[in-house]
């Protein structure tokens, strides 16, 4: 069954185009690694939350845009072997210079329980 990586980060609105350069960036990399597919979803309708919600649980600032995205994988080993690449592939270190806060970044794993 796939795998899922998936991210939520707060990017400046200025820094929108660099954003998608750095995806399309990385996405050859990614799918070099085994990546079935990769989601950057910017900003559309993103209500403030008093308890919980997307601008809440990354600190969103003003002029920032919430970002929403997913990769899926064939399955955890492969996501795992290009996790463990980050440490090992040069080429991930040329990406380091990411156009947005990295540590209000919030990015987990996920096993599909149900596909349609």
């Amino acid at each position: 069954m796939t795998y899922v990586w998936g991210f939520l980060t707060p990017v400046p609105q200025e820094n929108k185009a660099a954003y998608l350069e750095s995806a399309r960036k990385s996405w050859e990399l990614f799918k070099e690694y085994g990546a079935v597919s990769m989601h950057e979803c910017w900003e559309a309708e993103v209500p403030e939350g008093k308890l919980t919600s997307f601008p809440l649980a990354v600190k969103r600032e003003q002029g920032e845009a919430v970002v929403f995205s997913w990769m899926i994988w064939p399955d955890k080993e492969s996501a795992d072997r290009c996790g463990a690449s980050f440490e090992t592939d040069a080429r991930w270190k040329e990406m380091m210079d990411m156009p947005f806060d990295g540590k209000r970044m919030i990015y987990g794993s996920f096993e599909p329980i149900f596909e349609a």
